[in-house]
């Protein structure tokens, strides 16, 4: 089995449909991923030990979504130095609009790369990238989908 490089973490289990999409991009690209429910306000104590393990178990990339306060990209940010991808979960009262600004305001010294509202596929790209930069296989691979997606795009529209 593949050592285990990239943590997709959500604040809870109605965070999964939109962050399975990260998870299916790294299946398509052959990364091998680990997925758990790590609540920055419900589980803090399972936040800290997480980040804290996440360099000693290997880990190189945490793709972190989080729905509403959306604390857990930070949160996650200020317990390792390994880079955090921000996937602001989509919500009912302010339809994402509250997540993406909670992640996306970070203060100095605690990064956390923001994608858009549901953006979790775009997360899975991203640490694919990440990872690629040591990795000539995945690069290939990476190289290979998008070539793949660029060919998928007619030139002309139909009225299909």
């Amino acid at each position: 089995m593949a050592q285990i490089k990239v943590g997709i973490i959500m604040g809870s289990q109605s965070d999964w449909p939109t962050m399975r999409e990260a998870a299916a991009i790294l299946d398509e690209l052959g990364v091998a991923y680990e997925s758990r429910i790590v609540s920055a306000h419900r589980t803090p104590d399972r936040l800290w030990d997480y980040g804290r393990g996440a360099v000693a178990r290997g880990l190189q990339v945490i793709i972190a979504g989080a729905g509403g306060a959306a604390h857990l990209p930070g949160m996650m940010a200020s317990k390792t130095r390994v880079p955090v991808i921000g996937v602001p979960v989509q919500t009912r009262a302010l339809s994402g609009v509250d997540s993406l600004y909670s992640i996306v305001q970070m203060p100095r010294g605690y990064p956390v790369a923001t994608m858009a509202i549901g953006g979790a596929a775009n997360a899975g790209l991203m640490a694919a990238g990440i990872l690629a930069l040591q990795d000539p296989d995945l690069a290939a691979r990476l190289d290979a989908w998008r070539a793949a997606l660029s060919e998928s795009i007619p030139q002309e529209p139909s009225d299909d």
